[in-house]
């Protein structure tokens, strides 16, 4: 039914199938989705998919792209932009440099950018066309995080007879996950050591939430102490993945290889831009954006809907619901409240982008997010072509896919607003 109503395609895709495992957020997510490439907005609908190419090959994420060049030219595209970016409009051409920055290092994001795309002349942007192209590379920048770290692979001949195919959605095949086998099931069946030694992680994991929970109850740290955690968390997380880590991981796990390819270099300038290079430079200093300076609810939500209707509630609908969205349980266990857990992910990765909520304490989440986990935060939401599978099975072994899901949907929602804020607060600059 959902897809009927909000699908762009007209089909059941791989995406939307493994999200289906939380269906009250599908449908805000298809809500969003379906609004920002279809229905009345600022850009016309071959720009919207043309943008959505251009944010997926950031991160090489051949699955998006091949989806979007479909959808560019059902919706009236030029065929022959999808040569590359220099046979697009010189306008389309200068989203570069936004999208490249967002995609990688968002706090580097000022209100000089902004201006030179609304100021360049017969090439300029509008602010409702800037904001409608700004929330596309978010929220496809984002997806392409899903897709990497949920393992999505390419559909696999449509036009089967029988209505009925298995799709291999991270060497799991989708009825796995849409069954909600749990990991251990697939993946350490043969060894008994495997499942003693990650019941007894899961069972130290619900031990510390409810250590930290009475930790909460007893004791207020100081303000000073609260940002000293931050800073710490910070500065820890920039080599949170080191170089060696990847040698460590058969690429082929999920993607066979990282060269770029010409289909994809094509819709992007200088692919060699990514997040990591910040640390590797020496330059460790990610300035810290203060949440509640600028946040979502207070002023991005706003300006979003001044410039671009509606899309600021479907959004802001889509977020709440991931935060908010539980079942209670953690693998095997019932009534628990996670509540603790979504909010040290969600931070985790918004403080890899700066960002920090002065009342939270980032104690927090070095006590519940283990490093494998971390490793797999950060490559998900930083460099997301280079997950592998088995680090989506290293972490909460004795947990089901949908809670993994769930934990890839948080990422992806963390990461988008991360973009959103440090561009809208840029535009709000810039208004000002």
């Amino acid at each position: 039914f959902l897809v009927e109503e909000y699908s762009t395609s007209g089909r059941l895709d791989n995406i939307t199938q493994v999200m289906s495992l939380h269906t009250q957020y599908l449908e805000s997510f298809l809500r969003s989705q379906f609004y920002m490439l279809r229905m009345d907005g600022p850009l016309p609908l071959p720009y919207r998919h043309y943008i959505a190419i251009m944010a997926a090959a950031r991160h090489q994420c051949s699955y998006l792209i091949n989806m979007h060049v479909d959808e560019f030219l059902k919706t009236g595209g030029i065929a022959e932009w999808l040569n590359g970016l220099e046979y697009v409009p010189q306008r389309l051409k200068n989203l570069n440099e936004i999208n490249k920055l967002l995609a990688h290092r968002p706090w580097l994001i000022t209100k000089e950018h902004i201006q030179k795309l609304v100021k360049t002349g017969e090439n300029n942007w509008s602010l409702p066309e800037l904001v409608h192209a700004v929330v596309l590379l978010a929220h496809y920048h984002a997806l392409a995080s899903f897709v990497f770290g949920s393992g999505i692979n390419p559909e696999r001949d449509p036009e089967i007879s029988n209505g009925f195919r298995l799709i291999s959605v991270n060497n799991f095949c989708v009825c796995d996950l849409a069954n909600d086998n749990n990991i251990e099931n697939a993946s350490l069946s043969g060894s008994n050591f495997g499942i003693v030694d990650s019941l007894s992680e899961l069972e130290a994991l619900m031990e510390r939430m409810k250590r930290l929970q009475e930790d909460r109850e007893d004791e207020e740290a100081s303000q000073e102490e609260m940002s000293t955690r931050f800073e710490k968390e910070k500065k820890e997380s920039l080599f949170v993945v080191s170089g060696d880590t990847f040698h460590s991981f058969p690429h082929s796990d999920f993607e066979d290889d990282m060269i770029i390819t010409s289909d994809v270099s094509r819709y992007i300038e200088d692919p060699g831009f990514g997040y990591e290079d910040f640390a590797r430079r020496g330059e460790e200093h990610l300035p810290t954006f203060r949440a509640q300076d600028y946040t979502w609810e207070n002023h991005g939500f706003s300006l979003v809907n001044r410039l671009y209707s509606d899309i600021g509630h479907l959004l802001d609908e889509k977020f709440r619901m991931v935060y908010n969205l539980t079942y209670n349980t953690m693998a095997t266990h019932e009534d628990v409240d996670t509540t603790m857990l979504r909010r040290a992910l969600f931070n985790y990765v918004h403080c890899m982008f700066g960002i920090r909520y002065d009342d939270y304490d980032y104690g927090e989440v070095n006590q519940l997010l283990e490093r494998s986990l971390k490793v797999y935060i950060k490559t998900v939401t930083c460099y997301p072509e280079r997950t592998t599978k088995r680090m989506y099975d290293s972490y909460w072994r004795q947990f089901k896919h949908s809670e993994k899901v769930h934990v890839n949907l948080l990422l992806m929602e963390a990461r988008m607003q991360a973009e959103l804020l440090y561009a809208l607060r840029a535009i709000t600059r810039h208004l000002t």
